[in-house]
């Protein structure tokens, strides 16, 4: 089993909240952090520019994808083009579509072409990954976030969908892809093994790596039942048992 050092993906966090953002950073296996508007709500955020300049000022050297909030196409360029602003590390995140499923792959195009680093988002399909490549190759430096984790909720099987992505992306010189909506620690290695770019995690995920290669199955075993036996005496579980004194 590889350890976290034999890992050749780059490992973003995936969240809102400065604090743990901040503790993340200093990990210096964690490459860069996205961000998205569900995110940013539950942790609190109201004012988005003070909040994201503050970000790029405590964490200057690591990605960072700040996502527009606009439904109006023009509006949501207008605000990428602001947040772009913010950092030279900062991707802005544009999704493949607004609410009335109108695509932004000509608004990408021309933003990429003008230098902005794009962060293309919530990709389902393989026809949406091939036009969002088509869109950012050539242009400046760019993501294409597919959303794996998603797919798998539903019984989709996503691996055929980010094994096309990949070979995509690596035709091109300028375009990334990001493994998005992680559910488990298992998925980092998928998106590794599969040689995606990036993986993007909840901090909950990401701190489990280290543990990587460190026990076989038989030592997890042996863990799980003290586990059981330690939470059962630490509840004063008891059993009558016929013929036999209670359990302890």
């Amino acid at each position: 089993m590889p350890r976290l050092s034999d890992l050749k993906v780059k490992l973003f966090t995936d969240g809102a909240d400065k604090a743990q953002i901040l503790e993340m950073a200093r990990q210096p296996w964690i490459a860069g952090f996205t961000t998205n508007p569900s995110l940013l709500k539950k942790a609190g955020v109201k004012d988005y520019e003070s909040y994201g300049r503050d970000l790029v000022a405590a964490v200057p050297d690591r990605h960072i994808s700040f996502e527009v909030f606009s439904d109006d196409i023009p509006e949501m360029v207008a605000q990428g083009r602001v947040i772009a602003t913010w950092g030279r590390n900062v991707h802005v995140k544009l999704p493949v579509t607004n609410t009335r499923g109108e695509a932004l792959y000509d608004a990408v195009r021309a933003m990429s072409r003008d230098g902005i680093k794009i962060n293309m988002t919530a990709i389902f399909t393989s026809e949406q990954v091939a036009r969002a490549v088509d869109a950012l190759d050539g242009g400046a430096p760019a993501i294409v976030s597919v959303f794996a984790g998603r797919l798998a909720d539903l019984g989709v099987d996503y691996r055929p969908i980010m094994r096309d992505a990949v070979a995509r992306a690596r035709k091109t010189k300028n375009v990334e892809i990001i493994w998005a909506s992680t559910r488990e620690v298992f998925n980092v290695l998928e998106a590794d093994e599969m040689g995606c770019h990036i993986i993007t995690a909840p901090a909950d995920v990401l701190k489990k790596l280290p543990a990587l290669g460190t026990m076989s199955g038989a030592e997890l075993s042996l863990a799980a039942v003290r586990a059981f036996r330690e939470d059962a005496l630490s509840a004063g579980l008891t059993l009558q048992v016929p013929g036999k004194a209670a359990a302890e």
